[in-house]
């Protein structure tokens, strides 16, 4: 592909790409559109003192269920109503008492919910306890991480704006030298919640062009929105031509002027911003939740915000295809034989299984283009999700070292990831009798493995994994965490976790060790 065969964007706007658009505007919905979140700060600001919680004018002190809320005047009964907030009124002070495991976890979700229990732009003070098992440092990051997690409101899309919730989070009895820890757990919270709302947005506001247009705005990133039918990209080109929408690839680069490893990290990420099924139309039970099938794409898209922002030495380069698969005169048919970037044909038995298309096509072009690390993130198969539950990621690879760098970046980050098996034997089941491949195996077992299996046909030579990420992506309800209902952002603390490990050389070491 030459440059001249590129639709490219930038900052400026989008320029073919916009142009190919059918001349209907926001014609599926009666509602303006809102403004994005500000990517420049949080909803909650985020601030550390060495000074004692009574002492910040804090209209709510918040403090784990034990001996810190006993010294600060909670009862005993308020300890045990703690489940999970107990309110203490008294004339010197308001006090949120929290029921919080002693560990990362516990604290991240308690100061989410100590920021829900606030409004009206309060002003909501920890106090850290050192007689925690969780160091100074640890406790900072839960804390700063879940205060801004737990300001995030999905209810943008009401006429009635929601009303202003808690504007200053203050860590109270911190040294000033753990501001760092808190800055940087703040900020990956934030493009965290930038995650959430792409994927919380109706799919009729978030299409492929209106996800790079928000893309192009994300400062010090090099953005790119390619035409796949122009760029040789015909697996994409397929599937996104069942919509009036036209598919695009999206490409976001962070190329700092001096890296501190030759790894190139390239993110993938699937981007149907809504699945119908196509021709295997989805019941009505799993359709609805269908514009969350852009989950792995809105976390590369963030991910690659927040490594930008830390200025990580690292060549990262984010690619995300981006499309609607519908149902219409011009979808894929079952049995259809298409074309892939890599040069393989493709027998689609099943035309809900689109999502691994797209990504054959942006797997090839990252490898084309120089990626020495893949790390493909989706919400692949339903599978994954009935057997892991809504809270652990799939983790796939042939490469064993790779697949345990990502599972570890993952649960170190909160966003907890398991090692699935890849065997050869697998490879038989997508043979066609008419294709190279097919892209299911149309036997009833195996999904999640058979996915990722096909994926590794076009993943080329050097790590790879693939992340299948349905399960955490959007919750149906409250699991009692940090998120709530809704879209969580999976990925993105993931993604910059092994950003962070591979730049400054923990990833390789552990590779190498392993190996």
């Amino acid at each position: 592909m030459t440059s001249e065969q590129r639709s490219t964007i930038s900052n400026s706007g989008l320029t073919q790409i916009m142009q190919r658009l059918p001349t209907r505007v926001y014609s599926r919905h009666a509602i303006e559109p809102p403004p994005f979140l500000d990517v420049s700060s949080p909803a909650v600001r985020i601030e550390l003192t060495d000074q004692p919680a009574e002492a910040v004018g804090a209209d709510l002190i918040a403090v784990a269920a034990g001996p810190r809320a006993v010294a600060l005047g909670a009862p005993e009964r308020a300890l045990q109503a703690a489940d999970p907030v107990a309110i203490v009124y008294s004339d010197a002070l308001e006090l949120a008492v929290l029921a919080a495991p002693e560990d990362v976890e516990g604290l991240r979700t308690a100061a989410a919910r100590a920021v829900r229990a606030g409004r009206d732009g309060a002003t909501v003070a920890w106090s850290l306890d050192p007689a925690l098992a969780v160091g100074a440092a640890e406790q900072v990051r839960a804390l700063a991480e879940g205060a801004v997690l737990g300001g995030y409101d999905g209810r943008r899309w009401r006429r009635e704006p929601p009303s202003p919730g808690v504007a200053r989070f203050v860590i109270c009895g911190a040294a000033p030298e753990l501001a760092a820890d808190a800055q940087r757990a703040a900020l990956v919270a934030r493009w965290t919640n930038t995650a959430r709302e792409l994927v919380d947005a109706p799919a009729n506001i978030v299409t492929p062009s209106e996800l790079a247009a928000r893309a192009a705005r994300l400062p010090r990133l090099t953005v790119q929105a390619i035409d796949p039918g122009q760029a040789g990209l015909p697996a994409l080109a397929a599937v996104g031509g069942s919509s009036p929408e036209p598919p695009l690839l999206l490409v976001l680069s962070h190329e700092p002027p001096q890296v501190a490893t030759t790894a190139r990290l390239a993110l993938v990420g699937k981007a149907v911003t809504f699945d119908t099924g196509g021709y295997f139309l989805k019941p009505q039970s799993d359709i609805i939740r269908q514009k969350a099938d852009m989950g792995g794409g809105a976390a590369v898209v963030a991910a690659l915000g927040a490594i930008a922002e830390l200025g990580l030495p690292i060549s990262v380069t984010g690619v995300v295809p981006a499309c609607e698969n519908m149902l219409s005169g011009t979808a894929i048919h079952p049995t259809d034989v298409i074309d892939t970037a890599a040069g393989l044909t493709v027998e689609v038995i099943n035309p809900d299984a689109e999502g691994r298309l797209i990504l054959a096509d942006a797997l090839w072009y990252a490898r084309d283009r120089g990626a020495t690390h893949l790390v493909d993130l989706a919400t692949l198969t339903g599978a994954l999700r009935a057997g892991m539950g809504d809270l652990y990621a799939g983790v796939f690879s042939p490469d064993p070292a790779w697949r345990e760098a990502i599972v570890r970046a993952g649960d170190a980050s909160g966003d907890l990831a398991w090692p699935w098996p890849l065997h050869p034997r697998y490879r038989p089941l997508i043979e066609s009798t008419v294709a190279d491949l097919r892209n299911v195996a149309g036997k009833g077992f195996g999904y999640p493995i058979v996915a990722a299996t096909f994926l590794a046909q076009f993943a080329g030579d050097g790590p790879w994994a693939h992340v299948d990420m349905l399960g955490p992506a959007l919750l149906d309800e409250d699991r009692g965490d940090a998120f709530g209902r809704g879209a969580t952002g999976y990925g993105v603390r993931l993604l910059v976790e092994l950003a962070t490990r591979l730049s400054d050389g923990q990833a390789e070491m552990a590779i190498a060790a392993a190996t």
